[in-house]
């Protein structure tokens, strides 16, 4: 499953969130966890080719357990400049979020330093 996600504002941006719609089982629904496999960051801004800086744009991650919110703590990238017309893969490391909890569905959120500039994709497989 792919989840594309455009970041069109400076603020925190939910971009995936584990899904809770598992297979029946009994008549109820279980949760369904979900394996990251890749994330990618792309920055579409047009590239200056004296001033580097123009179109750049710093990114910060956080994997968010359910019922959490982002901050320092959950952060798994912090300020990573990310320059116009680049690409960042994050596929190293498979982490994975949790379904439907009593408290919902674990999360991963972004924050970029502006809007408009960053897409980013997530990969996922039902665990």
């Amino acid at each position: 499953m792919i989840y594309s996600t455009r970041l069109t504002t400076s603020g925190d941006t939910l971009v995936f969130t584990s899904t809770s719609t598992g297979a029946p089982v009994g008549g109820s629904v279980v949760a369904q966890d979900n394996a990251i496999t890749n994330i990618i960051v792309c920055n579409t801004g047009t590239p200056n080719l004296t001033d580097e800086t123009v179109n750049s744009c710093t990114l910060t991650l956080n994997l968010v357990a359910a019922g959490g919110v982002s901050n320092d703590i959950n952060t798994i990238v912090k300020n990573l400049i990310v320059p116009a017309g680049e690409t960042v893969f994050f596929s190293d490391e498979r982490i994975v979020l949790r379904g439907a909890t009593g408290y919902g569905n674990d999360q991963i959120r972004a924050t970029a330093s502006v809007g408009n500039l960053l897409s980013i994709t997530v990969s996922a497989l039902p665990v």
